[in-house]
């Protein structure tokens, strides 16, 4: 059986459907047009139908901005990237080969990418076209996007062609940084070194290009951290560049370790003059851990973590929990491209973000004895299946990354000029970015939430996703929040559909005033297969009898929609699959589940 699955008896939540019914009896997916839900108004029940043509197109984002602006707590200063007025007509752009390995294409692409950084500082001019198979899948989407909507035109040079870069935009550039070969450590800390003294990142075998487009070595790190540890070159680098860095922005460039890297975000770091490293946040490494917490110290209050934890060297939840405990938002993704690029272009003046809403506010829905099932797909949209097909077939819920309102405007109007009217989008993981609750101090809590308040407003969010690895994981200790912290959430978004928990099953729900809070039942591995997943969620249900039950359930986010579709047209019970705003309004009608909260006897595992 799954260990992912909740088997705490029937206690488990209930979560709610709109347009589709799923065929039972290992039957076929069909839509059905009419639907017998309904929803109470007054005395009278309307149907579901009804109350979708009536707010398919409602925006709650005046009246979210209305209710969040009553909340009066101190807002940090998020960090500020000037944007230009509009997109240029046009810019250049350059193929990157698929070999990311230090001793393979990394040299050529450091060099393009650290370029990029410095000839996209005041403008937008570079834009970088990773291979077709770099986990940031939008990258060639959005190439048509920008041509299309922004009326963009790209000059296309050669695969990895540096020389003919350099021949355009060495002029941004006050000389080199040499990197050494023999220490890969050395290569992160040319980075800083780029975007502080304006240099392009080479190693010795490209000083010959570079003197050609008359780009001399400024600083030489060639036998500089011979034989010394991460902790002592980091630490170099902090003694020489940290007080010229930027407070906004950290960079940290793990992820992919060893012989490989994938600098995908170091264009944007080198741009904003941020701070590179990938320091460990493991207690197993002592000194690396007490650099990394004075860095953290010293950023300004909502400032922002960029990149990855390195999977050589400690965990995801160690890394998070230790930037919450900074009152720090994580943007995770080490290899997210073309930031320096895409963070200049603003919105297209005749577009603004508007959901696929469902329900109306102050109409609840009316839930029925059946099944109902939510799918959500969350570690970003851009790395997951929404270029996949099958897209549309079912209701299906995308987190949105709030912070890209700013950083990534053309990407999530792409995402929300795109979607089908399937597909249903909420906030994450937490507040304004990536972030564990439990390891926010509580003084800088409000601040924080009245950023993600304001965030969800402008992107026409209802509902926010709650992750928290600080004690434990989908394995060991435990993911769920106390009531304190519970209560904390329900304070500061006193407008807000409701909240879901968790990344694999957890425990924590609850329903105050008409907005629930529920955890997922359930976590579709991408390793996991459709028999197997068949297999699961039919126990799920036989082991929650009462009827309504709401099944919320986490897709991994390369698992595809047709995968997902499969799985529950082919569960024995019939399920009704429906988006989370709906979801969410029947689990507010018939509260099956059991309201509990993070208790003082529950394991707690710091290192998951």
């Amino acid at each position: 059986m799954n260990t992912h699955l909740s088997l705490n008896d029937p206690h488990t939540p209930r979560r709610c459907a709109p347009p589709l019914f799923i065929k039972g009896n290992r039957g076929s997916l069909a839509e059905i047009p009419s639907m017998k839900r309904g929803a109470r108004q007054g005395g009278e029940c309307r149907s579901l139908s009804q109350d979708l043509s009536l707010s398919l197109n409602l925006s709650l984002a005046p009246i979210l901005a209305l209710g969040f602006a009553l909340l009066v707590s101190p807002l940090p200063a998020q960090p500020v990237i000037t944007q230009a007025t509009r997109a240029p007509a046009t810019a250049t752009l350059i193929p990157l080969s698929e070999n990311w390995r230090m001793d393979g294409d990394v040299p050529v692409h450091a060099l393009l990418i650290s370029l990029q950084g410095l000839a996209n500082r005041d403008q937008p001019r570079v834009y970088l076209e990773y291979p077709q198979n770099w986990q940031w899948e939008i990258v060639h989407p959005l190439i048509g996007f920008l041509e299309k909507r922004h009326g963009m035109t790209f000059d296309r040079l050669g695969l990895d062609d540096a020389d003919a870069a350099l021949g355009r935009f060495a002029r941004y550039a006050k000389g080199v940084v040499v990197w050494d070969k023999a220490v890969r450590s050395s290569l992160i800390v040319a980075f800083t070194i780029a975007g502080v003294e304006d240099l392009v990142v080479v190693n010795e075998d490209q000083l010959a290009l570079a003197a050609r487009h008359g780009l001399k070595p400024v600083v030489d790190l060639r036998g500089r951290f011979a034989g010394q540890s991460d902790e002592q070159i980091y630490q170099w680098a902090y003694d020489h560049y940290w007080a010229r860095c930027s407070r906004d922005y950290y960079v940290v460039l793990g992820g992919h370790a060893g012989a490989e890297m994938q600098p995908g975000i170091a264009d944007f770091g080198i741009r904003q003059r941020a701070f590179f490293s990938d320091l460990s946040a493991n207690p197993k490494h002592p000194g690396e851990l007490a650099l990394l917490k004075k860095i953290l110290s010293q950023q300004n209050t909502a400032s922002i973590v960029l990149g990855w934890h390195s999977y050589g060297k400690d965990t995801e939840g160690q890394h998070t929990t230790l930037v919450g405990n900074y009152g720090l938002i994580m943007e995770g993704l080490h290899n997210l491209p073309n930031i320096s690029f895409t963070s200049q272009i603003p919105l297209t003046p005749d577009f603004r973000f508007t959901n696929n809403h469902h329900v109306t506010p102050g109409r609840p829905l009316k839930a029925e004895p059946k099944v109902y099932v939510c799918a959500v797909a969350t570690d970003s949209m851009g790395i997951g299946t929404w270029t996949k097909p099958g897209r549309g077939r079912i209701p299906y819920t995308w987190q949105v990354l709030m912070d890209w309102a700013w950083m990534n405007p053309p990407a999530l109007q792409y995402f929300y000029e795109d979607k089908s009217p399937n597909d249903y989008f909420i906030g994450g993981l937490s507040g304004p970015g990536y972030m564990y609750p439990k390891a926010i101090p509580p003084d800088k809590f409000p601040g924080l939430m009245q950023i993600a308040r304001r965030l969800m407003a402008k992107l026409d969010l209802r509902v926010l996703e709650i992750m928290d690895y600080s004690e434990g994981n989908r394995h060991v200790g435990n993911t769920d929040l106390p009531k304190e912290l519970v209560d904390r959430y329900y304070e500061q978004f006193p407008d807000i559909l409701g909240f879901i928990n968790g990344y694999g099953s957890a425990r924590t729900f609850d329903l105050r005033d008409g907005k629930p809070f529920l955890s997922y039942d359930y976590y579709l591995d991408v390793n996991r297969t459709i028999p197997e997943a068949i297999a699961d969620l039919d126990e799920l249900i036989q082991l929650n009898p009462k009827r309504p039950y709401f099944l919320l359930m986490h897709v991994r986010e390369s698992n595809t929609i047709e995968k997902v579709s499969d799985i529950l047209g082919h569960l024995t019970e019939s399920v009704e699959v429906v988006p989370l705003d709906v979801f969410l309004s029947l689990a507010a009608d018939a509260k099956t589940y059991r309201t509990y909260h993070r208790q003082p006897t529950d394991p707690v595992d710091h290192n998951p």
